[in-house]
């Protein structure tokens, strides 16, 4: 059933090497561009990533957004490109965007791989969500990525790295700033915990020792509820694993969609 949006959203991909098929999901306010150091260590996968809708150089229609929305997304893309199965990796809101893609499309998705992914918030935790959601409109989305870089990023990295940080939050900057409202109160309201035991297919979950948005309590829930998954809690990181760590987080994916592989048809590159 089409969505109150009269036509469907076009969707910016790129495609990445030969082997086994991989889509990539990246989080809200960010684009594909994160994965590039993930992609880079991701030896023997044929990647898929896209800018989610409002994002990136993807259509921005006007919001709200719903869950759904980017889930029928990415269901209208695999239909485009022929990609009849595929190991399906989410961040962030991408990871929750994967968990209700692994539910709703189940035949889809070989192995799910949630990394700082959202589940199961306390009633504190849910306050918090929506208090950003606010306070993103009334100090705008630059004021709220510099506030929020000392939760996604542990200081060391901070004061190593200070061209990835500026340069990520430049990404957020260079937003569309009603599109990634729509697309922020889409992570801070969506809440599957309890859907979470009808994902049958194995599942990775990483997270960050010190994320407090997606935090290991989490994790924890969500491994409890998957009932063939494994947990990865990485020591000493916070919310960026993608760039605080993409030679771990493509290492931790490569290791765990190994043996599933053979069974899954490869995508080609291009188109």
């Amino acid at each position: 059933m089409m969505s109150r949006h009269e036509r469907p959203v076009a969707i910016h991909y790129r495609r990445d090497g030969v082997g086994a098929p991989v889509t990539l999901l990246h989080g809200v306010g960010s684009s594909l561009d994160v994965w590039d150091g993930v992609v880079s260590a991701l030896d023997g996968c044929a990647v898929l990533r896209a800018d989610l809708r409002g994002h990136g150089r993807s259509d921005k229609p006007p919001g709200p957004y719903q869950l759904d929305d980017f889930v029928r997304d990415l269901a209208g893309l695999y239909a485009r490109l022929g990609i009849e199965r595929s190991h399906l990796v989410g961040f962030s809101l991408g990871g929750i965007i994967a968990q209700a893609f692994a539910l709703a499309h189940p035949e889809k998705v070989a192995r799910l791989v949630l990394i700082s992914a959202v589940a199961g918030r306390t009633p504190a935790e849910k306050a918090r969500a929506r208090e950003r959601s606010r306070a993103i409109m009334e100090v705008g989305a630059e004021q709220h990525a510099r506030n929020s870089a000392a939760r996604w990023f542990t200081d060391a990295f901070q004061q190593s790295h200070p061209d990835i940080v500026a340069q990520h939050l430049r990404r957020f900057v260079a937003n569309d700033p009603a599109a990634y409202l729509a697309a922020y109160r889409v992570l801070a309201e969506s809440d599957l915990a309890e859907r979470l035991a009808g994902i049958r297919q194995p599942t990775l979950i990483i997270t960050g020792e010190h994320d407090i948005g997606s935090t290991p309590r989490m994790a924890e829930l969500m491994h409890g509820e998957i009932a063939h998954s494994e947990l990865r809690i990485l020591p000493g990181l916070k919310h960026a694993l993608l760039l605080e760590a993409p030679a771990q987080i493509a290492e931790l994916i490569r290791r765990f969609i190994a043996p599933a592989s053979t069974s899954v048809r490869d995508c080609a590159v291009g188109d």
